[in-house]
């Protein structure tokens, strides 16, 4: 891997706790059709919540991902699992693009991180 590309890869830094994780791993389907621009669109939603503190996201060659979306307090999650659109995606993807999925919901009551110089 080159440093450029080592460089724009980051975990979200460890906010101050308590917090609370959205721990969504999925397993997708193989028609993906509409998911990209959905996807894109979740992600600018979420942003606009107060109390959102930011996602990480990876996905395996086998095809497991897992998105961990961080959030300040139970009102900014509750406003997230509610939100409109959020709710008709989550249909969608029922319907169309995973195969599976679960969701872990947890406060965080400890955290800390570590950045090489």
């Amino acid at each position: 891997m080159s440093d450029q590309s080592e460089a724009t890869v980051a975990p979200v830094n460890a906010p101050e706790p308590p917090y609370y994780v959205a721990v969504f791993t999925t397993v997708r389907t193989r028609d993906q059709s509409g998911y990209g621009e959905t996807n894109a669109r979740m992600e600018d939603l979420v942003r606009e919540i107060p109390g959102f503190l930011g996602m990480d996201h990876a996905q395996t060659p086998g095809g497991l991902g897992i998105t961990v979306g961080y959030f300040r307090d139970a009102d900014a999650l509750a406003e997230w699992r509610n939100n409109a659109e959020h709710r008709a995606a989550q249909k969608r993807g029922r319907a169309e693009w995973y195969q599976s999925y679960t969701l872990h919901v947890a406060k965080v009551e400890r955290s800390h991180g570590f950045t090489r110089t």
